[in-house]
């Protein structure tokens, strides 16, 4: 797939958004040790980014580092930017998580190729409700739901408890936790108010599908593949705990709920389950828009109805990701992955 005849310098861009920390040089390639094998080390884990860098490097393609840290002269420099195409890992911009559509639209401005989606499929990933609005148009099975922001009412179906209440714009769990499922009227209004509070947010309130989670990657544009299927097991989360993935079990490594709970290749769906699920991945793909890559994340109940809960345009790509848990299934090396990435966003460039 690879063109050796055409290398690239490939800008791997991505944000950071922390006061003390300082900024690399943009163009800078990780220095490389030297000298004697050391003595073995508890392994670090790299960021994707730096793996990425590794793949390109790999692939022949000359990658170097583009930073945004919230500040006009990041902007600026990322205009001047002399690369042939962006590999866009940004996820946010000055702590704004809702402005990776802008930067989308940046790039198109600059009229640089950039890896993923666009800023439409961005927009559509994020906003939940507007995502689920497309999914009933398309007769994509997603938990029944309302929208609420300080009183005012968006969107309501006839819901019924147990619920799950969860801000409407937010990723990576952010804002669920083990007091977002809920079974009261009290306990409802307690949420409402608490997300408002915090996050300023308009509200998404679902019907709580219980079932299993099950992760669907898909890659491609034209003719988009859908992965092996990937489960996140909550089945040993504490009792008590209800079976989501919020924040405990995606990022506080110190709670039993981190712990309990770990992601791999679903192995015992039956033909049928896993046709539905990936034919569910394909179709919400699609009709957000997305491109490149993206993870479509749903429940199976134990009728086997699958629902769509959400949609991730531009997961994660580490190795240790479910997205390359994926890929490595379906026999594509890390490598393999990045190359495909990139050649889609070739091929948008050349057409």
């Amino acid at each position: 797939m690879h063109d050796i005849k055409k290398k690239l310098k490939i800008a791997i861009l991505y944000d950071i958004w922390e006061e003390d920390t300082p900024e690399p040089e943009p163009e800078k390639k990780p220095e490389k040790r030297v000298g004697k094998k050391p003595r073995r080390k508890k392994k670090v884990e790299k960021h994707d980014r730096e793996e990425i860098f590794e793949a390109l490097e790999k692939l022949g393609h000359e990658p170097i580092y583009q930073v945004l840290d919230g500040k006009k002269q990041s902007l600026i420099s990322l205009a001047r930017c002399s690369a042939d195409m962006i590999f866009n890992l940004t996820e946010s911009y000055a702590g704004d998580d809702t402005c990776d559509t802008k930067l989308a639209a940046y790039l198109d401005l600059l009229g640089f190729p950039y890896t993923g989606s666009g800023p439409q499929g961005l927009y559509l990933g994020q906003d939940k409700a507007v995502s689920k609005k497309i999914f009933k148009f398309h007769g994509i099975r997603t938990p029944d739901f309302a929208h609420v922001y300080r009183g005012t009412l968006d969107h309501s179906h006839d819901i019924k408890f147990p619920l799950i209440v969860k801000p409407a714009s937010e990723d990576g769990s952010i804002g669920i936790d083990v007091g977002s499922v809920v079974g009261s009227v009290k306990e409802l209004m307690e949420r409402i108010h608490y997300i408002h509070e915090e996050f300023d947010s308009p509200v998404l309130i679902e019907e709580y599908i219980e079932g299993r989670e099950i992760y669907g990657a898909v890659l491609g544009n034209e003719n988009p593949e859908a992965l092996p299927m990937v489960e996140l097991d909550l089945s040993k989360l504490p009792k008590g705990t209800p079976k989501i993935a919020g924040s405990e079990v995606k990022w506080e490594k110190d709670t039993d709920a981190y712990k309990m709970t770990k992601s791999s290749v679903a192995e015992d769906l039956d033909e049928e389950t896993t046709q539905k699920l990936k034919d569910t991945a394909l179709s919400a793909f699609r009709a957000l828009k997305l491109r490149d890559y993206g993870r479509i994340d749903m429940r199976v109940n134990d009728k086997g109805e699958v629902y769509v809960i959400e949609a991730n345009p531009n997961p994660w790509l580490s190795s240790s990701s479910e997205f390359f848990m994926a890929a490595k299934k379906s026999g594509r090396s890390y490598t393999q992955m990045i190359e495909e990435i990139v050649e889609f966003a070739r091929q948008r460039e050349n057409t």
